[in-house]
């Protein structure tokens, strides 16, 4: 997706800003969205980080019905599209509609050639075949993942905007900011497809990246310092009013 008609999606000039909610269960989880809303953000992601991914759907069923109208994005942990996609179609298709899937790895391979990417061809075409029509957020050089070369990023970016809406990249770990040099090096290879970065994003270095990116996933570093489950309502007005000039 052109990043200007991502960005205009939501709304905003800058980047968006979209809250990761690592999902406990059902009062946490409506908790930290209500706390996203009334903090401006346009939405949320869900992720199954300490549980099974099919125990978050019955919690995405519910999620949707309390919040009709806000946009809900979902990473099931360690899974990729191929497994993801089906089901997503069938919520769609029984009036559940998630608006996002983030992959941790979009299984984009930059040791093959450009165009041959066999695992992430058949991935999209799972997702066609899904019926899904949401954004597809895919990880690459993403963090917890198979290892890529520096050297290597330019053309992992240029894979990537062949396969996903919003190619997402990160730091080593979570809560480490991403090198600035390898964000450069992603803006310049995604051209004008939206990038998205998901890991170390705070409201103290955020306008380093502001420039480069077009949406932040962030978790840590907006939450109450030491608690991984809940967001700092003072911590996220600083970030979205940084994000916001």
């Amino acid at each position: 997706m052109n990043r200007q008609d991502f960005r205009k999606r939501f709304g905003t000039s800058g980047p968006v800003i979209l809250p990761v909610i690592h999902v406990i269960d059902s009062d946490q989880t409506r908790r930290n969205i209500e706390t996203a809303i009334a903090g401006g953000c346009p939405g949320v992601f869900l992720i199954n980080h300490d549980f099974e991914k099919e125990k978050l759907v019955p919690l995405i069923r519910e999620m949707r019905q309390a919040f009709p109208d806000i946009w809900i994005g979902i990473n099931f942990l360690a899974v990729t599209g191929k497994f993801a996609f089906p089901i997503l179609g069938a919520l769609q298709a029984e009036g559940c509609q998630v608006d996002g899937y983030w992959a941790d790895d979009a299984r984009i391979d930059e040791r093959r050639a450009e165009d041959d990417q066999p695992e992430a061809d058949e991935i999209a075409s799972i997702r066609k075949q899904s019926g899904w029509n949401g954004l597809y957020i895919g990880g690459t050089a993403f963090k917890k993942q198979r290892e890529v070369d520096p050297a290597d990023y330019a053309k992992s970016a240029r894979i990537a905007t062949g396969y996903m809406d919003v190619v997402v990249t990160s730091g080593v770990a979570t809560g480490h900011a991403a090198d600035v040099g390898k964000i450069g090096i992603f803006r310049e290879h995604c051209g004008d497809t939206a990038l998205g970065l998901a890991s170390g994003i705070t409201p103290e270095n955020a306008a380093q990246y502001a420039d480069a990116v077009d949406l932040f996933m962030v978790a840590t570093g907006i939450n109450f310092d030491g608690d991984f489950y809940n967001i700092d309502p003072e911590r996220l007005k600083h970030l979205m009013d940084l994000t916001s000039k």
